[in-house]
Parts: structure tokens; C-alpha cells; sequence
């Protein structure tokens, strides 16, 4: 007969025993504490950034705390960008790999957290069979040479996870499924970046190439009344030639331009997961991004909780801890323990109830390596050099994390206050060039004055826009470095694969 519930009772509660008085070897994993530092920047970071009277100068405020939305884009108050931003989410093929990632990974786990638990294993082996009577006698009492026989079997093994060996292991992948669950936040946070972004530079070159027309269209009223003034002899045909020149030298600006507009179209495209002559219908200008007023700015303590990097820096440190443990325990006693039952028989209806065809074995066994010539300690001094690596990866995040917030807070500052020159800078400029042109249709300069206000006043424009530009830019910068407020998102993209049946030793 098969292995009934009086072989395998004792079997299970030995097992249960064991797993139970089991030790985990190896050291206990505890989260580094955050870095003792009280702020980004060595002086106090000032209250608000610099106003400039144009368009996208308004002053942001710097606000301790604050929280940041899981749709932090939305800030921007662009339905345009908001909608690309979901169109992004939805098309683009980096989040289904990372998510397929993370299912992996938690499969995994599941699939070693099997070697807890006993394997069974059932078998039925009928065969038809006949004796070669010159060399034996009839295997069958009838002294039938031909036969059948039927044999069933249950066979039971288990390894105790006396040492923690196998929770070890099963503690390393579920923290290395933590790192791909980060890896997937950081890509999420990416990509929506990445849309921000290449959005903010459509506005930018829009920007700047209706710059350059508008000085296109200035030269070419200069060259106008060079023109004029030439017909009435009062200046040299080499003054209009320098004109000529100014003006295809502005002219010439705008194929970079366009160019650059074409590439950045086709990046936007790429980011929304279609092909180049599939791009969207939105187009972007800086009038159509409104700058947001309040900006975040994250205690430092909550920092390397809130950063996809960092956090994805600390499950590898854990998952390098737990291969401690288990190098620990595979240097220990091994144990197994095995049973098996079953029936044989010549004849199928005496299979499970006739007498004198059941059989049973059970065993156990222990082995300790006594000589491997070194390997399981090196393998041991590996996995803790290994644990030392990771310790110093995860500080190097962690300082690469806080240098990028302070990065993007000196830019918020710096372009801010660059934006306000630069406006000054245009609003005199283009006093002086209206100046210098009134002058020159009176004769009371030359055309090299007009030539160099033209110029002051072709750079002062272009500045303001790239200034414009930035703000955005750095404003977009800030929320990435945060961490992108991933963790107030409604549509966890982690959902579904989490540690498994609640055992224990997942977290």
C-alpha cells in the first residue's frame, strides 16, 4: 500500500522540530541610519530665488517638508505635458521589462522558500514481464513464466534548515527582489522625467528660434535702411555688405535650430514608445509651462528613505548580509532525512489490499566537510568582502544622492538670478539698438554702431530664453533628485509582487 498517515505523522513532526529549534547563522541585517547632516549646503539655504519680469521669472519659495506629489509633473499646469506624460507611462517598454524584472525575482523567492517544506514524490510502475525458465525459475507462484507486476511508491526527503542556510538564502533574493522594486521606481521616475525634460527643451529651441527670426526680421530692417541711405549716397557700398553679412550670419542660426527641434521631437517620440513618423500632436513653448511657486525640500533624514538609488543600495547591502549567513551555514553539519512507501504486486486488485506487498524504509542522514582544501572559508571571507563592497556602494549612493539635491538647489538659485540679469540685459539692449537705429536713419552714426547694438541685443535675447529655459529645467531636476514623490503614487507599479505567504523571514 501507499505511505499512510502512521509513517508520515512522525516524519512531519520531526521536521517541524527542527525547523523549529533551526538557528539563522550570519549576521542580522539592520538599516544603516541616516547620514548626521542637517541640510544641503553649508549656509542656510535663502528663503526664495531671485523675480524677473518676464514670462517664467516669477519667485519660487523653498519649502522645508514639504511633501512631494506621486504626479508631480502636474505642477507645471500643462494638460499637454500631463497627457504625454500618461501617454509615456502606458506605451513605453522600459516599465513592462522592469516590472517582468521584479516578477522574476519574487518567483524566485517563492520557489526557494519550496526548500523549506518536504518534497514528495509519488510513482507507478506496471509492467509486463516473462521469466527465461531455461535459466530461472517463474517469477509468479502460478509457475506461469509470463507475469505482470505492479508496483506504487511515496517517497518523502527533507533537509532541515537546522542552520538558517536556506532562510539566508531565501533572504538574499527577497532583498534582491527590493532592488529590482527600486530599480523599477527609478525607471518609473526616469522616464517621466525624461518626458518633463525633453518637453522643457521643445519649448526651449521654440524659444530660441523665434529669437532668431525676430532678429532675422531686425537685421533685415537694418539692411533696409542701410539700402535706402546707400541709394542716397550717404553711406558706402561696403556698409550694406557688412549688413548683408550680419544678416545671413543670423540667418544661418536657424537650421541648427530646427534641427535640434527635429532631433528632440523624435526623442519625445521615442520616450511616448512609437516609432519617428508617429509623433504626437502636442507641441510645447515656454508660454504653455507655468513654473510652479513652492518647491519641495526634503529633510535630509527622510532623503535616503524617499530615493529609488538608495533604496535600491540598501536591499543590495541586505541581500550582501544574508550570503554571509548562508557561506556560515554551508561550512555546518548537512542534514537530510528521507522515507518511502509503497506496494508491489503481480495482480492489480491485490495491489493496495493484498497481503505481503507493502514495504517501507526510512533514514536519515549528517555530513560535515572535513577537508575541502580551503573553499568554504574563502567563500565565506568572499560573501563578507562582498557585504563590504555593497556597505561602500551604498554611502557613495547615498553622498551621489545628496550632491544632486544640492546641485539642483544651487542652479534653482543661480539661474534665477541669471534670468534676472539677463532680462535687464535685454530690456537695455533693445533701448539701445531702437536708439541706434533712430541715430542711424539721421546720419548721427555709423553702421559699426548698429552692427554692435544689433549684436548685444541678439545675445541678450537668447540668454533670456535659455534662462527661461533652465528655471524649468531645474525646477523638473529638483523633483528627480527628491525621488519624485513615487511614494504617493496611486498605481503602485510594484503591485502584485510582494514577499510571499507571510512567512516570517520575509519583509
Amino acid at each position: 500500500m501507499i505511505a499512510g498517515p502512521g509513517l508520515l505523522r512522525p516524519l512531519a513532526w520531526l521536521a517541524a522540530a527542527l525547523l523549529l529549534a533551526g538557528c539563522e547563522v550570519g549576521p542580522h541585517f539592520a538599516r544603516p541610519a541616516p547620514p548626521a547632516v542637517t541640510g544641503y549646503t553649508p549656509e542656510p539655504l535663502a528663503a526664495r530665488t531671485a523675480s524677473a519680469p518676464v514670462e517664467g521669472g516669477e519667485a519660487q519659495r523653498f519649502v522645508q517638508g514639504l511633501d512631494i506629489p506621486g504626479q508631480w509633473w502636474a505642477l507645471f499646469h500643462s494638460p499637454a505635458l500631463n497627457a504625454l506624460v500618461a501617454q509615456a507611462i502606458a506605451a513605453n517598454p522600459t516599465l513592462p521589462a522592469a516590472q517582468a524584472a521584479l516578477r522574476q525575482a519574487w518567483e524566485n523567492v517563492y520557489a526557494e522558500e519550496g526548500s523549506l517544506f518536504p518534497t514528495v514524490i509519488a510513482g507507478f510502475s506496471p509492467s509486463r514481464n516473462k521469466t527465461a525458465t531455461g535459466a530461472l525459475s517463474p517469477a509468479s507462484a502460478s509457475g506461469n513464466p509470463y507475469y505482470s507486476l505492479y508496483a506504487g511508491q511515496l517517497n518523502v526527503s527533507y533537509a532541515p534548515d537546522v542552520f538558517g542556510g536556506t532562510r539566508r538564502q531565501i533572504e538574499s533574493l527577497a532583498a534582491q527582489a527590493q532592488v529590482l522594486r527600486f530599480q523599477l521606481e527609478a525607471t518609473y521616475l526616469t522616464l517621466t522625467s525624461n518626458v518633463v525634460a525633453a518637453a522643457v527643451q521643445e519649448a526651449s529651441l521654440r524659444g530660441q528660434i523665434a529669437a532668431t527670426e525676430a532678429i532675422v526680421e531686425t537685421d533685415g530692417q537694418a539692411l533696409a535702411i542701410f539700402d535706402r541711405q546707400f541709394q542716397l549716397g550717404q553711406i558706402a557700398g561696403a556698409d550694406v555688405a557688412a549688413q548683408q553679412a550680419a544678416l545671413a550670419q543670423a540667418q544661418a542660426l536657424l537650421p541648427p535650430l530646427q534641427k535640434q527641434l527635429a532631433i528632440e521631437r523624435d526623442l519625445l517620440t521615442a520616450l511616448l514608445g512609437r516609432f519617428p513618423n508617429q509623433q504626437p500632436a502636442q507641441k510645447f513653448d515656454l508660454a504653455s509651462l507655468q513654473l510652479p511657486r513652492d518647491l519641495p525640500v526634503s529633510l535630509p533624514s527622510a532623503l535616503v528613505d524617499q530615493r529609488p538609488d538608495v533604496r535600491a543600495a540598501e536591499a543590495q547591502l541586505h541581500s550582501a548580509s544574508a550570503e554571509i549567513g548562508v557561506a556560515i551555514a554551508n561550512r555546518l553539519p548537512q542534514f537530510t532525512l528521507t522515507a518511502g512507501a509503497g506496494s508491489a504486486s503481480n495482480l492489480i486488485s491485490q495491489f493496495v489490499t493484498g497481503p505481503g506487498t507493502a514495504f517501507w524504509t526510512i533514514g536519515g542522514n549528517a555530513a560535515q566537510t572535513l577537508f575541502d582544501a580551503g573553499t568554504l572559508l574563502h567563500k565565506q571571507r568572499a560573501a563578507e568582502a562582498g557585504f563590504e563592497q555593497a556597505a561602500a556602494q551604498y554611502r557613495s549612493t547615498v553622498i551621489a544622492a545628496f550632491q544632486n539635491v544640492a546641485d539642483s538647489l544651487r542652479a534653482l538659485q543661480a539661474d534665477a538670478d541669471t534670468l534676472k540679469a539677463a532680462a535687464a540685459a535685454q530690456e537695455a539692449a533693445a533701448a539701445s539698438l531702437e536708439i541706434t537705429r533712430r541715430q542711424l536713419e539721421l546720419g548721427a552714426v555709423n553702421y559699426l554702431a548698429l552692427l554692435t547694438a544689433q549684436s548685444t541685443y541678439q545675445l541678450a535675447l537668447m540668454s533670456v530664453v535659455q534662462a527661461q529655459a533652465s528655471r524649468y529645467a531645474d525646477t523638473a531636476a529638483l523633483f528627480q533628485a527628491l525621488g519624485g514623490g513615487w511614494w504617493n503614487r496611486a498605481d503602485d507599479r510594484s503591485a502584485g509582487a510582494k514577499a510571499g505567504a507571510g512567512f516570517p523571514w520575509s519583509f
